[in-house]
């Protein structure tokens, strides 16, 4: 097959299709309902043009520019209210469906040299690399399609066929634009650890880029390509531009993956790994420090992200008072807690926000566990005088130690950015104690991933369903006025609201106590159930 590249490339594709034939119609279907019940919602709630005009207000200030975009709060239609509050949401969850997708069937397959036999088969050099590109192409234009044609489906006025459609091509041309991304990391990096860990940053750097230029210059959010979901102005100006901007970068990425991946040796990449040292420190020989070997650049890499992410956050507080005290509407519509500014009014919001994503780390450190063991690496640990206790018992002490780490950093960039904006500056013990009243929270996430690992270790992707649903209902259940019992299923819904609400410990003893029942029962688990081979 020297002569073709592209050999059994559709051959290939169906392969891919069969191996995802459940997870991908799971992330479509998800993504898409996600999508449709919230025009149904807000109609329901924002019915009249005065509704929309007090939630367009409240809608304006800089900390929902930063987190949500930008938007012509002017005509704040049904249609606008949703590509504004719910798109870009979306379309940060649709690239990182490609990353995962992409990473899993290229780097990953190839890592574990499923590739290698498959290379020896009548099969072009490419043609693995496009038959995965072509699966996730065909995935994002099933979601660009069923969200289009969806949300036209509802009938509601101000969501007309063009908009609804560029809402869809808005999510699937996201999609297609980072799996170029992963497909060229796939073939710089030597890992699929490396290769999801580069695409991921590129995800939130475009996200953090986007935020701040939202807010301080506008002009410059071109760079980012999430910037692009927002300048499409859907069911407002309906800019096709930055979609098509998008669909050429993705062709762009998809030519220089190609061209990387033929020039490159099977297993290799263009950014090697440095040589390691003759001989292994004593804390490298013991499993948790085999183990934070393992995940040190991706906790540094965490730890830096989540420290701009509160940084900010923070940089956009000082405008908050400014805005609101020249909005007379707005003085009516916001209810002042006595004794609690407007900043500190509004920091609830964003913990919940800050903390829901450094929950994120600590839960990929402990799951770390549940990959080595899928690719049978755990089993020549235990061959050795390493009990499976010790074992767990340090990827738990790893993810407990990396959630502290992670909520407390994106305190200290809150803090450190805030004070330098908001007037008279913000108390550091304010702001660390209303972070670290969520740590309890994350402690039952991480307990609850350690049971699953126990007791149920084919589930333990259950764990980012409870952290996504704990992010619809926290985040958005303001919008939706959801019940208090929806958001109290989750963790999270449990913790107290401060400095607005007043502090109470006795839940966050309880959430503790969940955490250390559930963790107790996963090691019980773990030590009696099989290892996969």
């Amino acid at each position: 097959m020297e002569g073709n590249h592209f050999a059994k490339t559709a051959y290939l594709s169906k392969f891919i299709f069969r191996l995802d034939r459940l997870l991908i119609p799971i992330w479509v279907v998800a993504l898409t309902f996600f999508t449709l019940i919230v025009p149904a919602s807000f109609k329901g709630l924002y019915g009249s043009d005065q509704e929309r005009e007090a939630i367009a207000q409240t809608m304006a200030n800089p900390v929902m520019t930063a987190m949500i975009g930008p938007a012509d709060l002017s005509h704040y239609t049904i249609g606008v209210m949703t590509a504004h509050q719910m798109l870009l949401m979306t379309a940060a969850v649709a690239g990182l469906m490609s990353i995962l997708l992409v990473a899993r069937h290229t780097r990953a397959d190839e890592e574990d040299g499923r590739l290698e036999l498959l290379r020896s088969l009548p099969v072009g050099r490419l043609s693995y690399l496009n038959a995965a590109l072509l699966v996730i192409t065909a995935a994002c234009a099933g979601l660009a399609l069923l969200n289009g044609f969806g949300l036209y489906v509802l009938g509601i006025e101000s969501m007309d066929l063009e908009g609804s459609l560029l809402y869809g091509a808005a999510l699937g041309g996201t999609g297609l634009f980072f799996a170029g991304v992963t497909a060229v990391f796939a073939q710089l990096s030597e890992s699929s650890r490396g290769t999801i860990g580069y695409s991921i940053a590129v995800l939130l750097i475009s996200y953090l880029f986007r935020a701040i230029t939202d807010v301080s210059n506008e002009a410059l959010s071109w760079i980012s390509p999430l910037g692009w979901v927002t300048k499409a102005e859907v069911y407002h100006a309906n800019n096709w531009g930055p979609i098509v901007l998008m669909i050429a970068a993705s062709i762009v990425l998809y030519a220089a993956a190609n061209y990387l991946n033929s020039i490159r040796d099977l297993g290799s990449g263009f950014l090697p790994s440095k040589p390691g040292k003759k001989h292994a420190s004593r804390f490298l020989q013991s499993p948790i420090g085999l183990a934070l070997r393992l995940q040190k650049t991706g906790i540094i890499s965490w730890a830096i992200g989540m420290f701009v992410l509160g940084a900010s956050y923070g940089s956009v507080l000082g405008d908050l008072e400014s805005f609101f005290s020249q909005n007379e509407m707005l003085k009516q519509l916001l209810q002042r807690e006595e004794g609690v500014t407007l900043v500190e009014q509004f920091l609830p919001m964003l913990m919940i926000v800050i903390s829901l994503l450094a929950t994120i780390p600590p839960l990929m450190a402990i799951n770390k566990l549940r990959g080595e063991e899928k690719k049978e690496r755990i089993v020549h640990l235990l061959s050795r005088a390493v009990s499976r206790t010790k074992l767990l018992g340090s990827y738990f002490v790893i993810s407990v130690i990396n959630g502290f780490l992670m909520v407390s950093l994106a305190a200290l960039g809150l803090w450190s950015a805030g004070t330098a904006a908001v007037e008279g500056g913000l108390s550091f013990g304010m702001i660390l104690g209303a972070a670290l009243s969520y740590y309890p929270a994350m402690l039952v996430m991480i307990g609850l991933s350690v049971f699953l690992i126990g007791f149920l270790p084919k589930f333990t992707g259950f764990i980012w369903l409870y952290v996504l649903y704990s992010f619809i209902v926290l985040y958005l259940g303001g919008l939706f006025q959801f019940s208090d019992w929806i958001g109290s299923l989750s963790p999270f819904g449990h913790v107290p609201q401060a400095p607005v609400e007043e502090f109470s410990i006795i839940p966050l003893l309880l959430l503790c106590l969940v955490a250390g029942v559930l963790a107790a029962a996963g090691f019980i688990g773990f030590n009696k159930r099989d290892i996969d081979l």
